[in-house]
């Protein structure tokens, strides 16, 4: 079996391959619940700068996307890199994948200067996933754009998990999340 290789392509250069690739690892997870996979707007959340690839020969089986943003906690703002579309094919689960990926997205972070935290949205079943990559859940309110452009609000309690980049977890700011924008 050919060794998974891990590589990082910024969203302008993945190829029409890569599109072809990743439209497949997506679909089948998501096609019946959430329709086609769009590169520059996934299921209906922020697209990716930068695309952490994992691939098995020719085939992609393995994503984590990022894009930086300033957002609001509090009355601060914070510089994240705002991490979506995890994603591992069940022909490399329990190979630890996707703790390689994490792991090169939070390398990445930590080279692109003045990112302080690394942010995510989950469901409840994989907390624990993220939570063995380094990354604290937090409790706050969140205010985003909804996947269908109109602002949402959800309560504190959702999984929301931060990495520090620079920084410890003390340095988060107290209150609310003001994501200025969609969720990844």
């Amino acid at each position: 079996m050919p060794e998974v290789a891990i590589e990082i392509v910024a969203h302008e250069e993945l190829t029409s391959s890569d599109l072809v690739r990743l439209r497949r690892l997506f679909d089948a997870e998501y096609l019946d619940d959430f329709g086609e996979w769009d590169p520059d707007m996934p299921y209906g959340y922020a697209p990716h700068a930068l695309h952490v690839i994992a691939r098995r020969g020719g085939e992609i089986v393995g994503h984590v996307g990022w894009a930086r943003r300033t957002i609001a906690v509090g009355g601060d703002e914070i510089e994240i890199g705002g991490v979506g579309g995890v994603l591992i094919s069940d022909a490399v689960r329990g190979e630890r994948v996707g703790s390689r990926l994490m792991s090169a997205v939070a390398e990445l972070m930590r080279g692109a200067n003045g990112v302080a935290f690394g942010y995510l949205g989950c469901r409840e079943e994989v907390v624990s996933f993220y939570a063995s990559c380094g990354w604290t859940r937090i409790s706050a309110e969140e205010r985003s754009i909804d996947t269908s452009g109109r602002p949402r609000e959800d309560p504190p309690g959702q999984p929301l998990l931060i990495l520090p980049v620079e920084g410890e977890i003390a340095d988060w700011p107290v209150g609310a999340v003001d994501l200025r924008g969609r969720a990844w």
